[in-house]
């Protein structure tokens, strides 16, 4: 792919915001970035760095919308939990991979560049493992190459339904691995992306295979969803006599590589113990918002974070980041709670920072970074769009319809006027799998 160079009346850099900037590409990397003028360069308005999704399961994107329902008792979390299982014993692996392709489809279309997939799908659906232990792995790949979005992929471990080491239940057949199963996918897996690993969580893992975990898994990435729900909190204390993340700082050293999913309910000193290990708060405000999880204490938290989509119940990058703000506002009663001074600018620029640590990736609109980047529809904006701060408030806060325009993942053009360029037969597959599920 020869060098390409593009121009932007506005772009917002680490630094912030600047004029008149050209910016060249090659080989999906930043060669130059510097101020200048339009003369042989493809023009643009208003550039932004792509953002980073740090948290996937993208075989949740076919069952959105299907679990808005109340049953007899109170619909939670766990209730929720329940359908999906149900619904991920149906999937097969062309139905994970249409699916797979639809949600990256969408994260792109959204301003997302780059995914995180949490991915524990992993056997068939009575169980068994697959000839091939990394098929479904496999089919989260091709969809990342048909789509071309930067897939890091996570495989999960998983082995116990409850702290403490409790059997799994026949729901989470299709999930279950043991450290030497799990040690081959994890190297079949790094032949197919750049790979993190995944302890599901300190109910699905015991201590010793946390502690086999986190040494195999080296300087790469390391998630684990944590503090999702009160229930968890109270099974942790029940078993442990400590909190989840208190239990974690006091037995593992959390690291920067780590992105610790959801920690809603945590105390202050938990807080300030995640500040301390340099690990990235992962947030995902719309899922969190649809399972009634809780909602993070962002406006007090001074480490890195990032944001997920987690259940892909609707993937909309500006939405989750206008989510974030105002879960923040209902919870305090106040107004532009995590600006500095620019709330859409604030959330943007640290969700980029934050995403980027989690995935293990460098971005921004900055030399020698992944050529991922976005660019809004200042016509869609309208007056707005004469002052890119204000463009950007209006594209997350005010927008009816998305103010997304252009979008390249490492120096790939995916996005032109808000649509993939597959979009059509992608999303024609994906209905075809859904009709057969449904």
């Amino acid at each position: 792919m020869p060098a390409k160079t593009l121009f932007f009346s506005h772009a917002l850099l680490p630094t912030g915001w600047s004029q008149n900037i050209r910016l060249t590409h090659d080989a999906g990397v930043i060669t130059a970035i510097a101020p200048g003028t339009a003369e042989d360069a493809e023009p643009h308005a208003i550039a932004l760095p792509g953002l980073p999704n740090l948290h996937s399961h993208t075989f949740q994107r076919a069952m959105a919308g299907l679990a808005e329902y109340r049953g007899p008792g109170t619909d939670n979390f766990w209730s929720w939990r329940e359908q999906m299982y149900r619904f991920a014993l149906k999937m097969s692996p062309e139905d994970v991979e249409a699916t797979a392709a639809q949600a990256f489809a969408e994260m792109l279309e959204s301003g997302f560049t780059a995914v995180a997939e949490f991915h524990y799908l992993h056997h068939a659906p009575d169980g068994t493992t697959y000839d091939n232990i990394a098929e479904m792995a496999e089919r989260i790949a091709a969809a990342a190459a048909q789509t071309g979005i930067h897939l890091v992929l996570l495989p999960v471990f998983y082995a116990h339904s409850n702290f403490g080491g409790h059997p799994p239940t026949e729901g989470q057949r299709r999930f279950i691995t043991n450290l030497k199963s799990f040690t081959t996918l994890y190297e079949k897996c790094q032949a197919l992306a750049a790979t993190g690993i995944a302890p599901h969580s300190l109910r699905a893992v015991t201590p010793d295979e946390l502690n086999n975990l986190i040494p195999l898994a080296k300087h790469r990435p390391f998630h684990l969803h944590i503090s999702e729900q009160t229930k968890e909190v109270e099974d942790c204390l029940a078993w442990s006599a400590q909190r989840p993340v208190e239990w974690l700082l006091d037995h593992a050293k959390v690291a920067p590589n780590w992105c610790l999913i959801h920690a809603t309910h945590i105390t202050a000193t938990e807080r300030a113990g995640i500040e301390n290990s340099g690990a990235v708060a992962g947030l995902c405000p719309i899922t969190e918002a649809n399972l009634g999880d809780g909602i993070f204490p962002t406006q007090n938290f001074t480490g890195p974070y990032g944001i997920g989509t987690d259940s892909n119940i609707l993937i909309d990058a500006p939405a989750e980041l206008r989510q974030l703000e105002y879960a923040q506002r209902l919870t305090l009663r106040q107004r532009n709670v995590l600006a500095a001074p620019s709330t859409g600018e604030t959330v943007w620029q640290r969700a980029t920072a934050g995403g980027a640590q989690a995935l293990g990736i460098r971005v921004g609109l900055t030399q020698g970074a992944a050529a991922s980047f976005v660019t809004l529809d200042t016509k869609a904006l309208g007056p707005a769009a004469e002052n890119p701060q204000t463009a950007l408030n209006a594209a997350i806060f005010a927008a009816r319809r998305s103010a997304i325009d252009c979008v390249w993942s490492q120096g790939h053009k995916l996005v032109q006027n808000g649509r993939h360029i597959h979009a059509e037969a992608i999303t024609q597959r994906f209905h075809e799998s859904l009709k057969n599920l449904l």
